[in-house]
């Protein structure tokens, strides 16, 4: 008999997810980006999913993982791993559906996720200095207690439930030649690739990962994922020293490109999108259009998810200040556009 594992994954998984997930997680704007076009000569929509509830698209894996959990499981709750917006999105919705969670994260995990992480409700564990510690800390706790642990990327349940964004992005940008996509451990990437080259095969997937913790370029080059040295990232989101075995397997063959982009190009990215659109958004969230901007991605008619809006405020303002109006004004101007959604908008 076939385990879950072993059965193939498939756009069905994806759809099946997005039913589930209807009443609980927000269909996101899809918006032109006018003065990013005007700046790169092309037609730039941005996938708002930092205005998810918990800023961030990891909650549409989070909450897909939990409701299939039998009865059982929920009473016995559920531990993971995360740097902070998986822990973010468990906690809210742990709390919505009635499961405990416990959430070990990394001792370096910026302050505003631990901090609201535990306001939310849920559990949270300090262990290490990185992902990879925490998640064996986690993985013990696990053990100890019978809970279930949900991994932050390289679970189907959770690679299901990101991958509806693309379900929606297909919708709402039907002309699209160019969807970008950041990658850390690959969770994003395995659902939306599994959708896009299902539905839309001729649309271009690109996948952006910082320079620092470029584990999906160095798995594709080895034809397998393999441990790479981290060095400091802004990204914190993405910063994962090995890709997924079960996202690599997914991805590597339906990515068209890998490209990296400087911790310099992600901070330029996050201040332009503060400058002309209001947006407060973290590394991670804006590694995808550091590509975009950089010159480093072809197309014409541009999809970039902007993933997460989560980062401690003084390292936001550090970051304006190194990239002052007039680095980030272009010929655009520095003032928002018509059509934005300022953080001011977002309900918690």
């Amino acid at each position: 008999m076939k385990t879950t594992a072993t059965l193939p994954f498939g756009l069905a998984d994806v759809e099946a997810a997005r039913l589930r997930l209807a009443h609980g997680i927000r269909v996101t704007p899809c918006l032109v980006a006018p003065a990013l076009g005007a700046r790169t000569g092309r037609t730039i929509w941005l996938k708002r999913d930092d205005l998810q509830r918990t800023g961030s698209f990891k909650e549409r894996g989070a909450r897909h993982a939990l409701l299939t959990l039998s009865g059982i499981e929920r009473a016995r709750g559920v531990v993971a791993a995360s740097a902070g917006n998986h822990a973010l999105g468990l906690a809210y919705h742990g709390a919505q559906l009635g499961v405990p969670v416990t959430v070990v994260m990394p001792a370096t995990a910026p302050a505003v996720k631990i901090t609201r992480c535990r306001t939310l409700g849920a559990h949270v564990v300090l262990q290490g200095s990185s992902f990879e510690e925490a998640q064996r800390h986690a993985l013990t706790l696990a053990a100890d207690t019978g809970a279930a642990f949900i991994h932050p990327f390289d679970d189907r349940r959770v690679i299901a439930g990101q991958g509806t964004m693309a379900l929606e992005i297909l919708a709402q940008v039907p002309g699209l030649d160019t969807l970008v996509v950041p990658v850390g451990g690959g969770g994003l990437l395995a659902g939306v690739a599994t959708v896009v080259k299902a539905l839309r095969p001729d649309v271009r997937l690109v996948a952006v990962e910082p320079a620092g913790a470029a584990g999906f370029g160095a798995a594709l080059r080895h034809g397998a994922p393999v441990d790479v040295a981290l060095g400091r990232t802004l990204a914190d989101g993405l910063a994962v020293a090995r890709v997924g075995a079960e996202t690599f397997a997914l991805a590597a063959a339906r990515v068209d490109e890998v490209v990296t982009v400087t911790e310099d190009e992600i901070e330029a990215a996050l201040a332009l999108l503060a400058r002309t659109c209001g947006a407060v958004v973290e590394g991670a969230g804006a590694a995808a259009l550091a590509a975009v901007v950089a010159g480093k991605v072809r197309g014409r008619a541009v999809v970039v998810p902007v993933g997460g809006r989560n980062i401690d405020p003084a390292v936001h303002a550090a970051v304006l200040a190194r990239h002052p109006v007039a680095e980030t004004r272009g010929r655009a101007g520095s003032r928002p556009r018509p059509g934005w959604l300022p953080p001011a908008a977002v309900a918690a």
